[in-house]
C-alpha cells in the first residue's frame, strides 16, 4: 500500500503520454496524406524564420496588446512547465521537491514559477474578457459558430484552473512546512519561495495537517492529470499550434511573396509555343520523363501538399488574416482563417473515413471545393498576400486558394466570365484588352 500513490502515478503517466503518442501517429499519417514538396532549401533562412517567429513570438507583439498578453502566457507556461520534471520525479520516487538541494537557485526558480504562473492566470482572464465581455470582432465571425467557441473558452478555463490548482498546491505545501507536517518539513527551513501562494496559504492556518495534506495531495495530482489531460486534448482543439508552431515556421514559405507555383508541364508547353525554331509536332526531349500531374490543382484535401495540410492543422483561429482581408472587409465571403478551418476537418474527415475502414478510404461523394469551401470565397481573393502577412505563425492561405483556383480554370473550365474575356483576350490579342495586336501602340498617338 505504501507505494499504490507511484503505482497510480506510473499508471496515469505511462496511459496520457501513450494516448499523445497515438494521436500524434494519427496527425503525422493525416498531414501525409499531402502531397510531396520539397522544402530542403533555404535552410538557414528556415532556422532563422523558426528561431524568430515562433520561438521569439516576433510577429505576435504587432499587435501590442494581445500580443504582449500571449508572450506572458507563453513564457509562463514553458517556464512553469520546467516544474513538472519535479512533479514526475516525486510522483514516481515518493519524495518531495527532489530539486531542494539546489538551495537558494531553488527558491529562485520556484518564486519564478509563481509569479509566472500568476500572470499566466491574468492573461489568460483578459483573453476571456477580451473575447466574451469586450466581443472582439474577429473572434466573433460566423465560422467561430459552435465548437470553435466553445473549444476557444474551454481552453481558457483549463487554464485557469491549472494555475489555480498549481498555487493552491504550494499555498497547502508552504502550510504544511510551517506547521512541521512529517515529510514536507525540513531542518533547513522552509523549502522554496512562495511569493505569491504565501498570501493563499493564512486561508488554510486553521485547517489540521491531515487536512492540509489532503487537500495538497488533491491539488497536485488534479494539476498534474489536468495536465496530461490538456496535452492530449491538443489534438482536437485549435491549440495545437503550441506543438506545431515550430515545424510550420520552419516550413513555411522563404520565397519572395508575390511569387506564385508554375506547373512544368504547362511551362514547358509555353517555352515550346514562344520558340520560333521548335516543331509543334515533334516529341520533346525526355517527355518519357515529365510527371504529368493527374490533377490540375486541388479539389479535396489530399490534392494539397503536406506543408499546406500541416498549416491546417496549425492554424490557431486568431482570426488576425481574416481582419487583415480586404475581400473579408468589403463584406466577400471570403474568410482566410474558415479556409484553414474547413481545410483542417476535411482531413479531418478523410482520416476518420480511413479509420472506420480498416486503413482505406472509401468515397464518401465530397471534396474540400464546393462541400467546404465554395467558389464565389476563391474567387473573392485579390492575391494582396495581407493574410500571409498577418499570420504569426506563418500560414499560407493564399497557398490554398490559389491551388484550388488553378483546378477551377484547368480542369472544369469554372473561371468567372470577365477572367475568360480576359484570357481568351491574352491568348489571341497578348494583352486583357479586345483589340487587335497592331493596335496597341496606338495610344502614343492621341
Amino acid at each position: 500500500m505504501q507505494y499504490l500513490p507511484n503505482i497510480l502515478f506510473l499508471i496515469a503517466l505511462l496511459a496520457g503520454i501513450g494516448f499523445f503518442a497515438f494521436n500524434v501517429r494519427k496527425l503525422v499519417r493525416n498531414i501525409k496524406m499531402g502531397r510531396d514538396v520539397d522544402v530542403s532549401d533555404h535552410k538557414p533562412q528556415r532556422w532563422k524564420n523558426m528561431a524568430k517567429i515562433a520561438l521569439g513570438q516576433y510577429k505576435m507583439v504587432r499587435r501590442p496588446v494581445s500580443g504582449i498578453i500571449h508572450v506572458l502566457v507563453y513564457l509562463g507556461f514553458v517556464i512553469i512547465n520546467i516544474e513538472v520534471l519535479e512533479i514526475i520525479i516525486d510522483g514516481l520516487f515518493g519524495t518531495h521537491r527532489i530539486f531542494s538541494f539546489m538551495g537558494g537557485f531553488y527558491d529562485f526558480l520556484i518564486a519564478s514559477f509563481e509569479v509566472f504562473g500568476f500572470l499566466v492566470l491574468v492573461g489568460v482572464i483578459l483573453f476571456w474578457l477580451r473575447r466574451n465581455i469586450i466581443r472582439i470582432k474577429r473572434f466573433w465571425h460566423k465560422e467561430l459558430n459552435g465548437w470553435p467557441k466553445l473549444d476557444a473558452n474551454l481552453i481558457l478555463y483549463f487554464e485557469m484552473v491549472i494555475m489555480c490548482l498549481f498555487l493552491t498546491m504550494n499555498a497547502a505545501d508552504l502550510q504544511l512546512q510551517l506547521q512541521g507536517a512529517e515529510h514536507y518539513s525540513s531542518s533547513a527551513g522552509i523549502t522554496g519561495s512562495f511569493p505569491i501562494s504565501q498570501f493563499i496559504a493564512p486561508f488554510f492556518e486553521n485547517m489540521d495537517i491531515s487536512s492540509l495534506i489532503i487537500l495538497e495531495r488533491t491539488a497536485w495530482w488534479l494539476h498534474i492529470l489536468g495536465i496530461l489531460f490538456f496535452l492530449n486534448y491538443l489534438y482536437y482543439s485549435k491549440h495545437l499550434h503550441i506543438l506545431l508552431a515550430f515545424p510550420n515556421t520552419y516550413f513555411g514559405r522563404v520565397r519572395p511573396q508575390g511569387q506564385f507555383d508554375n506547373l512544368q508541364s504547362v511551362t514547358d508547353e509555353v517555352k515550346l509555343m514562344m520558340d520560333p525554331d521548335a516543331d509543334p509536332y515533334a516529341t520533346p526531349e525526355g517527355e518519357d520523363d515529365l510527371e504529368v500531374p493527374a490533377k490540375f490543382g486541388a479539389s479535396d484535401a489530399t490534392d494539397l501538399n503536406w506543408v499546406q495540410l500541416l498549416s491546417a492543422y496549425t492554424c490557431t483561429e486568431c482570426g488576425r488574416c481574416t481582419s487583415e482581408c480586404p475581400a473579408n472587409q468589403t463584406g466577400k465571403k471570403l474568410s482566410p482563417r474558415k479556409i484553414m478551418m474547413d481545410t483542417r476537418d476535411r482531413i479531418e474527415e478523410i482520416g476518420k473515413n480511413i479509420d472506420d475502414n480498416k486503413g482505406i478510404f472509401k468515397d464518401d461523394g465530397k471534396q474540400l471545393l464546393n462541400d467546404y469551401i465554395t467558389p464565389e470565397e476563391l474567387w473573392a481573393c485579390t492575391t494582396c498576400n495581407a493574410c500571409v502577412e498577418a499570420c504569426p505563425v506563418s500560414i499560407n492561405p493564399l497557398s490554398i486558394i490559389m491551388d484550388m483556383r488553378q483546378y477551377l480554370v484547368m480542369e472544369q473550365s469554372a473561371a468567372p466570365a470577365e477572367l475568360n474575356n480576359a484570357m481568351t483576350n491574352i491568348e489571341n490579342n497578348a494583352a486583357p484588352w479586345p483589340f487587335n495586336q497592331m493596335d496597341r501602340a496606338n495610344w502614343i498617338n492621341e
